[in-house]
């Protein structure tokens, strides 16, 4: 350290500490030289950081325990060494803004208009996930071991806010089905959706990655779809650029999903 600061000494043409009486103490020169030293290795520390960034990988997922949840968990129990974080924010626009902030690395969501994306950001559909008919014991069709979507009931899926993706998702469905969905009375999550269908003749639909971790998982039936089985297109957006050293590493690692995609899956015609 020593030769390197009277190596910058000797460039600057002056004296930067003062070492007389076997003690070491900063100059006038040296006090005025220090904090424009220390912005600039401040400003270095920054620029460091922007092309080569550190912390977990930080993903958002739509709820914790949907499929794009249960995808970074598999992912991290595959490589335990990547260092991870999960958040939820409210939707494509709400994680499209995180994206461009640097807030989050990654985030799953349902592109219906890949035009609409902003510059800046790049995606790729990555799991398209089955759904599932949910009913409780006392539904006539509890028993079933398949059920087409021309036999599903009236579905109740509170809180489909009109205009966010999975509503949007859902209206096709309707098109395509002629289906009867329900979106009355507000979303107080999925441990009230399935507790209610659980102690009612309700019905609603999950997607088949959904994890169910309360007594009402044990009262409920999860009946496929089938022929066609309707699915939701689940893509990852990413900043374009974006460095962080276990982002490949998770693109790689969803791009070898098994059973990623079927022929035999319905998709809306803008997936």
């Amino acid at each position: 350290m020593s030769k390197r600061i009277a190596a910058l000494e000797r460039q600057l043409a002056v004296s930067l500490l003062d070492r007389a009486g076997g003690r070491t103490a900063l100059t006038a020169d040296g006090r005025a030289f220090l904090p424009h030293a220390r912005a600039v290795v401040a400003a270095a520390d920054a620029a460091l950081a922007a092309v080569a960034p550190s912390g977990p990988l930080r993903v958002d997922v739509i709820a914790r325990r949907g499929a794009a949840a249960d995808l970074l968990i598999s992912f991290h129990r595959r490589h335990p060494e990547v260092d991870v974080e999960m958040c939820t924010l409210p939707g494509l626009a709400a994680a499209g803004e995180a994206l461009l902030a640097g807030a989050i690395d990654a985030s799953f969501c349902c592109v219906i208009d890949p035009a609409a994306v902003p510059p800046g950001l790049e995606h790729t559909r990555v799991y398209d996930e089955p759904l599932e008919l949910v009913v409780g014991p006392a539904h006539p069709l509890a028993d079933a071991e398949t059920v087409r979507p021309a036999e599903l009931p009236p579905l109740w899926i509170p809180g489909a806010t009109p205009g966010t993706e999975w509503a949007t998702y859902y209206v096709a469905l309707v098109a395509e089905f002629g289906l009867e969905i329900d979106t009355a009375g507000p979303n107080f999550g999925s441990e009230h959706l399935f507790d209610t269908v659980a102690a009612s003749t309700r019905a609603t639909i999950i997607g088949a990655r959904t994890r169910i971790a309360w007594p009402s998982r044990d009262e409920v039936s999860r009946i496929p779809i089938v022929d066609p089985t309707p699915a939701y297109p689940n893509s990852l957006m990413w900043r374009s650029g974006d460095r962080h050293p276990a982002l490949a590493a998770f693109r790689a690692y969803l791009a070898d999903l098994p059973d990623a995609r079927h022929a035999r899956n319905w998709l809306p015609s803008w997936a």
